[in-house]
């Protein structure tokens, strides 16, 4: 029989953790002093800690080891339990590989600079939202403001508030710069389900809008004039970094344009691991 202290030593694992795993009852002392309440353990008992320090290894939590080691369970359950561990494991070993994809972008961007970039770019994933909108061929870019403010105009002489901010989507799969394919979207309450009539009989509909499970994203402050070096930012980040375009993009109006035609838009891109 050994001392605490001992098998600690033998086993090279604190008091603390033996303590531990006796109170959890993974471990079990072999005999306990029933005077001094020193605990002793026996050499027949190093093949279970050896067996819980490995399980321990693979990334199970000791709860799932303690079920492992004292309940029947098939080799299917717990091929069953360590396939998901595994699975928790890739997804992590994926999500640091794309961090470090994200790292080399920003290093080479300040090495080929000479200073940090001006713009940031980060992953957001997109909930669905209720909206009333309107998909149409609109002329020239422009045109977005004129048709944001008409669907205002409409909801509003329905006693309907946004309850966020409105955003446009760019439907057309490449750059266009006239006759663009775009839907205006403002987000609206659950209980709003009646679509609304515009001039010349066109209708803004009720839908659920669905959003991304990843989508990188930029915020533009500053005129409309200069956008496009923001979206030429997000686009180069997007390539550096691993990623592809997955969908069309989006420009969040979060604020309106001020008296210089200055405002702040979020322009968001569905991306996936290339």
């Amino acid at each position: 029989m050994f001392k605490i202290g001992d098998f600690s030593k033998l086993c090279r694992v604190p008091t603390s953790a033996l303590r531990y795993y006796d109170d959890l009852g993974l471990l079990k002392p072999a005999q306990i002093d029933q005077f001094t309440g020193y605990r002793y353990y026996a050499a027949d008992q190093l093949p279970r800690l050896n067996r819980i320090l490995a399980l321990k290894d693979l990334g199970l939590s000791l709860e799932q080891i303690k079920v492992v080691l004292d309940e029947p369970l098939a080799a299917e359950e717990i091929r069953g339990m360590l396939r998901l561990k595994q699975a928790e494991i890739q997804q992590k070993v994926d999500e640091e590989q794309a961090r470090l994809l994200r790292v080399e972008a920003r290093l080479k961007h300040i090495e080929q600079e000479g200073k940090m970039p001006t713009q940031d770019v980060v992953l957001k994933t997109i909930e669905t939202q209720h909206v009333l909108s309107i998909r149409e061929v609109i002329a020239a870019p422009s045109d977005v403001g004129t048709l944001l403010g008409e669907t205002f105009m409409a909801i509003s002489a329905q006693g309907i508030q946004p309850i966020g901010a409105p955003l446009a989507i760019f439907h057309d799969e490449e750059f266009k710069p006239a006759d663009l394919d775009v839907e205006i979207a403002l987000p609206v309450a659950a209980p709003v389900k009646q679509n609304i009539e515009l001039d010349g009989g066109r209708m803004l509909t009720v839908q659920d809008l669905k959003g991304f499970s990843l989508a990188a994203c930029i915020i533009h402050n500053g005129t409309f004039d200069t956008i496009p070096d923001t979206y030429n930012a997000i686009a180069q980040w997007i390539s550096s970094s691993g990623y592809r375009f997955a969908g069309p993009s989006r420009e969040v109006y979060l604020t309106a344009p001020d008296a210089e035609g200055k405002s702040v838009t979020e322009i968001q891109y569905p991306v996936e691991k290339a």
